[in-house]
């Protein structure tokens, strides 16, 4: 009988433990340069994104294979020269550029914390992009000067682009409260071809990597193995060296190049991402910055940006 009652007691708990999963996210990532106060508006300036993702049944996961997830995305990515002022196309240091897609992934979380994402984006550059348009809003809503230049953006394409990112725990200290993990990636398409590789570093109270915000995680479906915390609290940092073939948003149309403005690429950027994450079962907060070395082959300088992530999981 007590027997009975003990393992009547443990189940309880494992399913308590198990009941606040949830198998649904829903959020958005803002990034733009003002969110770091240095007063610039160049170059990658804005950047919304809206994610929808689901995790599927674990159980039915094949051996091994600890967790796997869809998600659905879409966003806007707003360029600009020194300046949204900027009506002299000979003085302009980087293009006005527009990116609006929407696109499709999966991912694959391994038992051994090695992570597979594939994805696919369908979407246009130029004044269809309304990029234009989204920062027009922008700063009429906030009382920001007057844009000028917009004319000379690099012109309407329709574009398709894929992309596979790999990350490995490479390292957990003994106390589960820092750990050291590989990450690379390669894109190809019309908009942006290249690779990269980093090191990313997490110090604070972290889960394994397939349970983590970091690599947007914390949602399951039935799952095979208990988080190591029920709320992340981290800093993390990756510096990573990437090789650039192609950017759109710089160089123009791939197949047509009748730009009024395009320059070339510097094929080796250098950048550093810092940042800070909270997650409890239900929501994510996520303030990053990231600085990158000169992505253009001009005057450019240069550029930082913060980037604000909130994600609400539901089931």
């Amino acid at each position: 009988m007590k027997q009975l009652l003990l393992a009547l007691i443990i189940s309880v708990l494992c399913i308590n433990a198990y009941s606040q999963t949830y198998k649904n996210e829903f959020g958005f990532r803002s990034d733009n340069d003002s969110y770091l106060a240095q007063g610039s508006d160049r170059y990658y300036t804005n950047g919304l994104f809206i994610h929808f993702r689901r995790a599927l049944n674990q159980q039915q996961l094949k051996e091994g294979l600890e967790k796997k997830t869809y998600e659905i995305s879409a966003g806007q990515e707003i360029y600009n020269p020194y300046s949204g002022s900027a009506p002299d196309p000979t003085k302009q240091d980087r293009p006005f550029a527009g990116y609006l897609y929407a696109g499709g992934a999966l991912s694959w979380f391994y038992t051994n914390e090695s992570i597979l994402k594939a994805s696919v984006k369908v979407g246009t550059t130029g004044s269809n992009s309304l990029a234009e348009d989204g920062q027009e809003l922008l700063h009429n809503t906030v009382g920001f000067y007057k844009l000028e230049g917009w004319e000379y953006q690099i012109k309407n394409a329709v574009t398709l682009n894929l992309s596979a990112q790999y990350t490995r725990l490479l390292h957990r200290s003994a106390s589960n409260a820092i750990d050291f993990s590989f990450e690379g990636y390669a894109n190809a398409g019309t908009t942006f071809n290249g690779a990269g590789a980093g090191i990313l570093f997490r110090a604070g109270g972290i889960n394994q990597l397939f349970n983590s915000a970091y690599t947007n995680a914390v949602i399951g479906n039935n799952p095979k193995t208990k988080a190591l915390v029920k709320r992340e609290v981290f800093f993390y940092a990756k510096p990573q060296l990437n090789v650039v073939a192609y950017d759109a948003t710089i160089q123009g149309s791939m197949f047509n190049n009748n730009d009024p403005v395009t320059f070339g690429i510097k094929p080796i950027v250098f950048a550093q991402q810092v940042g800070f994450n909270y997650s409890s079962q239900r929501f994510t907060f996520d303030f990053g910055m990231v600085f990158k070395t000169k992505e253009v082959k001009s005057t450019a300088k240069a550029h930082q940006y913060g980037s604000i992530s909130m994600f609400y999981r539901f089931n």
